[in-house]
């Protein structure tokens, strides 16, 4: 005798409700232990900040301690990362330790009006379509797997430079994935492209100034350290090589462990694309146009003289207008990402009380005094320190904002007392942060093609390529920054 429909309804929310008590049951202890940990953390860093510590200014210890707390909030308490940001700007100002204006300053700095304006630019051209298009007409033209991967991976970096978030990119390149997937139809060929755009979009980030708000966050502190600070053209002189050689590399790792030699040789006869083909419009043409000279107005700043911003700005106002593109500014300012602007703002703040009250410096020779006795270790050795620091910290902090906020203070401006440049040191961690698909939970990229139903991977596919393309990643940052940057300009010493 079978149960009826109202029964067996009510026996599986019974059930799912029992799951889900477990759950709770099984969460709490643990939610428990982190709270205890974090609130002892607090507890220790302020007995030590401001008892046992000594020769430090109030300002000093109130900016360690803001520092120390918003660390342990992203990490240990696991709360949000832009509250978190901000609570820390307000508690500077309201304890003394930056003046307030800084708060409403930072809100103005130029580094927010760029992302704003590429925020702008990003959310004309996702809503355009044109980049997916564009992807489907380059990707149709391959015809076996193994040229097909080569491509994308190239595709994917190209967008770097004018789509400033990698959570847009990866949104941009879903449908792409879900094309190109189908259209193949082999288990094997899609585990390992899913693996592969998410992986292509993190690390072909570090190209471009604009690739993620860690960037901006290491101009910052490279200008507010007296350093020099690489323009649009500039950064993508230094990293863009970097970034390509690392996308290529995890496209060829994955095309050789992820994949057997039928999967790489097959053929694809069916077009990619899964909708209709049809020719750029004029509005199309005028869009691409549009953008174009944007990128170039960017990299020709050093040239014209015109500021970042502003030239983002006026391409922004251009291009998110209905006669350009069809659409209206207001509905572009809503594609804009403002949670990511307030919490750069925050961390800029955060990040100029360190500098301002001489908390970096301070830190920086404590370091050294208190390696004096094992000596001065070469520069080799302190880029490596800094590189795989910066390369492992995403398994503790998931923003990679908030990682170079952490970073750039505590581990690269105080390792430069060692004799290295701080501008190298602040790069390279900012570039190195940018490694961060170890975990499903590491990125957003990763979490949007690893949580589809069913799932295109799983996390030890994740973890496995993680493990086999850390090491050429720390190593070849290493060389950048140790030969190639200063063949460039940026001196190590």
């Amino acid at each position: 005798m079978t149960a009826s429909p109202a029964i067996a309804s009510q026996g599986d929310f019974v059930a799912v409700d029992a799951g889900r008590a477990r759950h709770i049951d099984g969460q709490m202890p643990v939610r428990k232990v982190r709270l205890l940990v974090g609130a002892l953390l607090v507890a220790f860093a302020a007995v030590l900040i401001f008892l046992a510590a000594d020769g430090l200014a109030l300002s000093m210890r109130l900016s360690l301690m803001v520092f120390a707390t918003t660390l342990v909030c992203w990490t240990i308490f696991d709360l949000p990362e832009t509250p978190v940001a901000l609570g820390g700007a307000a508690a500077l100002a309201t304890t003394g330790a930056v003046n307030e204006e800084a708060v409403y300053t930072a809100l103005g700095n130029d580094i927010v009006w760029l992302m704003l304006a590429a925020s702008v630019i990003a959310a004309v051209l996702q809503a355009s379509g044109l980049v997916e298009r564009l992807a489907f007409r380059l990707l149709a033209r391959f015809r076996d797997v193994n040229r097909l991967f080569w491509a994308v991976t190239l595709a994917i970096f190209a967008t770097a430079f004018v789509i400033p978030s990698t959570s847009a990119r990866a949104a941009i390149f879903m449908p792409v994935f879900l094309g190109l997937a189908s259209t193949i139809g082999r288990p094997g060929v899609t585990r390992a492209l899913a693996l592969l755009f998410p992986s292509v979009i993190l690390l072909s980030a570090a190209a471009s100034l604009t690739g993620a708000g860690a960037h901006l966050v290491a101009i910052d502190f490279m200008r507010r350290s007296g350093g020099d600070t690489p323009g649009f053209l500039g950064w993508a002189l230094l990293a863009a090589p970097f970034a390509l050689l690392t996308s290529l590399i995890a496209c060829g790792l994955i095309l050789r462990f992820f994949l057997d030699d039928a999967d790489r040789n097959w053929r694809l006869d069916a077009p990619a694309e899964p909708t209709e083909k049809r020719p750029l419009s004029t509005r199309d043409k005028t869009v691409l146009a549009v953008t174009a000279v944007i990128v170039l107005a960017l990299a020709a700043s050093d040239l014209h003289g015109v500021a970042l911003p502003v030239i983002a700005l006026v391409g922004a106002l251009v291009l998110a207008s209905e006669k350009v593109s069809g659409m209206p500014f207001r509905k572009a300012l809503k594609g804009v990402e403002w949670n990511l602007l307030l919490f750069l703002a925050g961390t800029l703040v955060i990040g100029e009380a360190l500098l301002s009250t001489g908390t970096a410096t301070l830190l920086a020779e404590r370091l050294i005094g208190a390696f004096s006795l094992i000596g001065k270790p070469p520069a080799w050795v302190v880029v490596l320190v800094a590189i795989g620091i910066a390369t492992f910290a995403h398994i503790v902090i998931a923003s990679r904002t908030a990682r170079a906020t952490v970073l750039v203070p505590a581990v690269a401006l105080p390792l430069s007392g060692f004799g290295v440049s701080p501008e190298v040191l602040i790069m390279a961690t900012a570039i190195g942060s940018g490694f961060c698909q170890t975990l499903m939970v590491s990125a957003k990229p990763v979490a949007l093609f690893g949580g589809m139903e069913p799932p295109a991977f799983s996390p030890s596919d994740l973890l496995r390529l993680a493990l086999m393309l850390a090491a050429p990643f720390i190593a070849l940052l290493a060389l950048f920054a140790l030969l190639i940057w200063p063949a460039l300009g940026l001196t190590i010493r």
